[in-house]
């Protein structure tokens, strides 16, 4: 068994709080650095690649700098997702001299969620300058700028639109305007450089309608979550680990993975068989009603 990425949420706290992200529940909780180190040494041989995230901000941990040591020294490949409001504190060589980052994410649907009417364009010239640097002393690293608050899938303009404007203008190329979300998300602004674009989505919560029993997910194949307590639960989206599936800093992951819970899990996503509550009241699986694609779960 082996995932093509692998959630370790370093921090559940986030120093943001988005509409479209809904509030922790669980207790506050810091993966240590020593924790951590022994979750990723367990995760390696299973995954490709390492999110720093489930929830929370993954910058906001206070030994952000040590925990890239630590995925460096490890060998580990990560795949960073932030808001970009703490990145000027650690200074742009922090990632840019990084061998374990191969790409980072910036959502920057974040800052007028959490600031409306307030000028981006601070907030947005530390990113914009970061990539721009990033182009030349590191261009082998992917950047997405998310936009993952489409209310119709083929929607672009509106609320983005300035922000579109403001990176076309920095970097003086154009971009089509036109999105389809359900055929390609992805926009190229130059180099590695590229818009994401994503309709939102609802977190599942028990307290959701029922959608039945029938239904395919990329959890437990492509990908698996841990969160920052050592919970293993089976997908990005199982916020409040709704589905414990074991604790990886008291049980050894490789025992988890050949659980009876789990199993049962994989094999019924195989058969089109929504075995967990949970997944049943999950409309994100939705997207995958038509046909499969490996690029579908959020990245």
């Amino acid at each position: 068994m082996r995932f093509l990425r692998t959630y370790i949420e370093i921090s559940n706290i986030c120093n943001l709080q988005c509409t479209f992200c809904p509030e922790v529940e669980r207790d506050k909780k810091i993966l240590s650095t020593d924790d951590f180190r022994k979750v990723l040494k367990q995760v390696l041989p299973y995954t490709e690649q390492i999110c720093l995230h489930l929830m929370g901000e993954p910058l906001a941990h206070p030994e952000f700098p040590k925990i890239l040591k630590i995925c460096e020294e490890e060998g580990a490949v990560i795949h960073l997702t932030t808001n970009g409001t703490f990145l000027s504190k650690y200074g742009f060589d922090t990632f840019l001299k990084s061998k374990a980052i191969r790409q980072i994410n910036f959502s920057l649907h974040s800052f007028k969620d959490n600031f409306p009417g307030q000028d981006m364009r601070p907030y947005l010239y530390d990113i914009l300058q970061f990539s721009k640097d990033a182009l030349t002393e590191k261009p082998e690293l992917y950047i997405n700028y998310r936009l993952w608050n489409l209310i119709q899938t083929t929607e672009m303009k509106n609320e983005n639109q300035d922000i579109i404007d403001h990176v076309c203008e920095f970097f003086q190329v154009p971009v089509n305007e036109r999105i389809d979300v359900g055929f390609k998300k992805s926009k190229n602004i130059t180099g590695r450089l590229y818009f994401h674009f994503d309709s939102r989505f609802e977190w599942p919560n028990y307290a959701d309608p029922d959608r039945g029993d029938k239904g395919f997910c990329h959890a437990l194949s492509q990908q698996i979550g841990i969160h920052a307590d050592g919970t293993v639960v089976p997908c990005c989206l199982d916020k409040e680990a709704g589905i414990p599936l074991g604790n990886v800093l008291k049980d050894s992951f490789e025992s988890i993975l050949g659980s009876e819970r789990l199993t049962k899990m994989r094999d019924g996503f195989k058969k089109q068989l929504l075995t967990e509550e949970l997944c049943r009241k999950c409309t994100y699986i939705k997207r995958f009603d038509k046909k499969p694609r490996p690029d579908a779960a959020p990245i």
